[in-house]
């Protein structure tokens, strides 16, 4: 790896780490992002981000589990990884899934309350509010970005 692509992997792993992931996660695919060729088994990616093997088949399967890196076919027994164009969008989808689930809470919540005190009920109301429009935005969000891609490509 050369030292500008070693840095550009190290600040990816600390962007996937501010959105909740962990380094190495955010390395891994970064490495994945800009290697060449684009496909690497656990013991490349292991010795060439410097971590053990056992990291990188977890942090592989939390990937690929998230739809963002798959699995490549080979006649040999290891494993072998690549980008998934479109991870992010799949990411992002299940967030949304988690939201919906909160505004399920939420109407619980409110059922509960029934109409007992306003500011009670205010407090609930605003945070379902606020899901329900994040959800909303967001799924047109990713419809426009559908759009989009489909434009570009």
């Amino acid at each position: 790896m050369e030292p500008q692509e070693s840095e550009f992997v190290d600040r990816m792993g600390l962007v996937m780490e501010r959105l909740g992931g962990t380094r190495t996660m955010g390395r891994l695919h970064a490495w994945l992002m800009i290697c060449d060729p684009p496909d690497r088994s656990l013991t490349d990616l292991a010795a060439e981000l410097g971590v053990s093997k056992t990291a990188v088949s977890t942090v592989a399967r939390q990937l690929e589990v998230s739809g963002m890196i798959e699995r490549v076919p080979t006649a040999a027994r290891e494993h072998r990884y690549r980008i998934i164009g479109g991870g992010w969008a799949q990411v992002m989808q299940v967030q949304l899934d988690g939201v919906r689930r909160s505004l399920e809470t939420l109407d619980f919540g409110l059922s509960i309350l029934g109409e007992g005190p306003p500011e009670r009920r205010a407090r609930v109301e605003d945070t379902r509010e606020f899901f329900d429009f994040i959800l909303r935005d967001s799924e047109e969000m990713l419809e426009r970005w559908a759009e989009y891609r489909k434009k570009s490509s």
